[in-house]
């Protein structure tokens, strides 16, 4: 059987289990998640084994540690995983709500309630936790699910599928419910991409390179999750203690995040007081800072070395410790950049002012705009949504974290007495 023919089976395969899905109750959803942490939990050294052999080719490979820090699992990061999907459970079933509900004129009884989308094909790279969120996800909402990982966690990504689909099959779930495409050929994903009719959304989680070729190839409807050029704008009415915290959560958290800062701002008035002390608390922090002329004049001040920005690092999404710095004349000017170079993710302002409070949360163009708080926070657990799916820099059909109501649609349910239209 030819590859194209192997991802089309698979897809018929979970196309039929959509259709079961979407008669099962929320009770039977849950007690499939259920048994889905359990079985996490169960199978916990089993996956870090598959782990540990993706991880040791990845090095041997050369991956970088950002990369590293994503593909690694242990123990907690299992349970983590586990306690994720218990999380899910515990949120309301988005299906079968009534949106709306009115009479019409010729007395018909309309009513638009949430429906499943029915199969979701996730495309990930280095993440194998996306791999139970993905699937605890899309079976809360009533969807099954393709899983494509990238073939640094095929290992990882094939035991956990594996442990979730037997765990939700013996609970009640149609078999095909969780289904992964395991075989490392990149092939695969171009033919999960062509199947218009049987997968009804694509998402691709991942690098630029990665969504890109989604958003440009798929013939299946894609909900693009973006890459993360995130700022932090430091206005001169600032706390300056308030933001260098910020600045360095939001940086050095963690790196090779989306929601992780990659340049910041400062006001030219504020730049005496805060850059000294700031760039060196990223310099002990093995930050590389790619500076303008007046950062560079303050590292200078101080003895520390930094590399000079160019017109790319304001566009580039580091994933790792380096840091773009520029002083701006004013929030103005703060606004301009950040909707030219950013990537419509997550920015933050930190500033006592209203005026440039109000002016940059109003003026920004980005999924999450933060006023005097980390841009960390950009995240479905976060933002109350549990497990998170992916963050929609698009502007159709969902922004931001999304999780189970973005796997949701809508049909309109119309009762009627025997009318007929003229």
């Amino acid at each position: 059987m030819s590859l194209e023919n192997e991802v089309r089976a698979l897809a018929e395969r979970a196309r039929k289990a959509s259709v079961g899905l979407a008669q099962t109750t929320g009770e039977e959803r849950d007690a499939a998640l259920d048994a889905m942490a359990g079985a996490l939990r169960a199978h916990a050294s089993a996956i870090v084994e598959a782990n540990a052999a993706d991880m040791a080719a990845a090095r041997e490979a050369g991956t970088s540690a950002a990369l590293l820090d994503r593909l690694m699992l242990d123990e907690g990061r299992v349970e983590a995983m586990a306690a994720a999907l218990e999380d899910l459970r515990a949120l309301p079933d988005p299906l079968g709500r009534a949106l709306e509900e009115r009479t019409l004129y010729n007395g018909l009884e309309l009513s638009r309630v949430s429906v499943p989308l029915g199969v979701v094909a996730v495309v990930y790279e280095a993440r194998p936790n996306v791999t139970a969120d993905a699937a605890g996800i899309c079976l809360k909402s009533g969807n099954a699910c393709i899983l494509r990982g990238g073939s640094l966690a095929a290992r990882s990504n094939a035991a956990i599928a594996e442990v979730l689909h037997a765990a939700a099959v013996a609970a009640g779930m149609p078999e095909g419910c969780v289904t992964a495409i395991t075989t490392t050929d990149r092939a695969a994903t171009d033919a999960l991409m062509q199947l218009h009719g049987l997968v009804d959304v694509l998402i691709p989680r991942g690098g630029a390179g990665l969504i890109r070729h989604c958003v440009e190839c798929s013939k299946v409807p894609v909900i693009e999750t973006g890459t993360g050029n995130c700022h932090v704008y430091v206005h001169a009415s600032a706390d300056l203690g308030k933001a260098r915290d910020i600045l360095l959560n939001a940086k050095c958290r963690r790196y090779g995040v989306c929601n992780a800062a990659e340049t910041l701002l400062v006001d030219e008035e504020a730049a005496d007081a805060f850059l000294p002390e700031t760039l060196a608390a990223l310099g002990e922090r093995g930050v590389t800072v790619h500076a303008d002329e007046r950062a560079q004049r303050a590292a200078a001040d101080l003895g520390l070395e930094v590399l000079p920005a160019t017109e790319e690092d304001w566009a580039t999404e580091y994933l790792g410790p380096h840091l773009a710095v520029r002083c701006v004349a004013g929030v103005d000017e703060a606004i301009e950049h950040v909707n030219r170079y950013g990537t419509r993710h997550s920015e933050a302002i930190v500033a006592q002012d209203a005026d440039a409070v109000e002016a940059f949360v109003n003026r920004v163009d980005a999924a999450a705009v933060y006023a005097n708080a980390s841009t960390a926070f950009t995240d479905g657990g976060q933002f109350g949504l549990g497990a998170e799916i992916g963050i929609s820099t698009q502007k159709l059909h969902v922004r931001g974290p999304f999780a189970l109501e973005a796997l949701t649609s809508s049909k309109y349910v119309v009762r009627g007495d025997g009318q007929v239209r003229a």
